[in-house]
This record gives C-alpha cells, structure tokens and sequence, in this order.
C-alpha cells in the first residue's frame, strides 16, 4: 500500500467517522468539532483528487467561515438542547422509516452501479494547452457561464437580504439610538449650568 492509498483510507474513514460523530455527538459544540473534522478530511480526498482549488474552497468557506460561525452561534445562545430533544422520541418511527427509505435507495444505485466507457481513460485526459485546473475552472466560471455566475450570486444576495429582513425585529422596549434627534438638538435645551457653592455638593 502506497502512501496515495493509506491518505486514501485514512481521509476516509476520518470523513465518514466525523459526519456519524456529528449525528451521534450529544454536545452540540462537540458535534460542531466533529464537522469540522470532516470538512478537512473532505478536503484532503479532494487534493488526492486533484482538485486543490475545491479543497481551499472547502478550508477557507466551510471551516473557515460555516463551522466557525456554527460554533460561535451555539456557544453564544442560550439554548436549552434538552427541551428540545425531549420531543425527539415522538418523531423516532417517522425517522426511522425515512432511514430505511433512504438506505434501500442507496442500496439500489450501489447494485446497479456501472462505470460508463472510456470513463478510466477521459480521467487521464489533460486539459487542453496543459492548463492548470484552476485556471481552467476560473475560466469556465468567469467566461463561458460568466452570466450565470452572476445570476448565482444575485440570487445568494437577495436571499442574504431576505434573511436579514426576516429575522429582523423591532422591540418597543429597547433604547435606540435616533441620529436626527441628535443632530438637530438645541445646545440651549440640552445644556444646564449649576452655580455649585464650595463645599456643597450636587
């Protein structure tokens, strides 16, 4: 066994092992360490594949950004997790059956699973002129489905919008800040001299 295979084996059982960590992990931050455990080994079967610009994608998005503010989120919020899994026993043979669902779908593809001609060889096939797979990626993205793209990403952006104006509440019972009130304010009403006499306090 090479070390190419051992990587292989070892990122796997990591990916595979940290995402049933997750589900089974009853301390939430504990399950959020699990993700990210699993998002880096995600990443490194992607640099076995080849793809180091998916695997960077993966560190600096996923880990960088999802599972820290993940983390972050349950750390900060008092949240009483064991009220919210006292419920959970009720919807146990609903899950279960979407379980099984799941698996015996899975275990129809895998029967049935063919690799298509030629797929061995088109995996060797260098990319025209030998260019280097992120320059060719960003060259598809930002030329070919250049419009797409920046469909792609206006639609992440009303989505963002859309979010923050859901969320958003306005309470009556917290102070807020008024700008204009304190632009136009009058330094006459505003203000008030005290003659205070030596010796005497306010």
């Amino acid at each position: 066994m090479g070390i190419a295979e051992f990587a292989f084996y070892l990122f796997a059982v990591l990916t595979v092992g940290g995402g049933l960590m997750v589900v089974v992990a009853r301390n939430p931050v504990h399950s959020v360490l699990w993700l990210i455990l699993a998002f880096l080994s995600a990443a490194g079967l992607f640099i076995l594949l080849g793809a180091e610009f998916v695997a960077m994608l993966l560190v600096i998005v996923y880990v960088g950004a999802v599972a820290v503010l993940f983390l972050f989120v349950v750390m900060m919020l008092d949240v009483d997790f064991a009220a919210l899994k006292a419920g959970m026993a009720q919807y146990m043979p609903i899950a279960l059956l979407i379980g099984v669902v799941l698996l015996m779908q899975l275990g129809l593809v895998l029967g049935d699973w063919r690799f298509a001609d030629g797929a061995e060889a088109a995996r060797g096939v260098p990319t025209p002129g030998d260019v280097h797979n992120t320059a060719a990626l960003g060259a598809v993205l930002y030329d070919k489905y250049l419009y797409l793209f920046q469909a792609a990403g206006l639609i992440l952006l009303v989505a963002m919008v859309g979010a923050i104006v859901l969320t958003l509440r306005h309470r009556q019972d917290i102070k807020r800040q008024d700008v204009l009130a304190q632009m136009y304010r009058d330094p006459a009403k505003a203000l008030e001299l005290k003659d205070v006499r030596s010796g005497q306090g306010l």
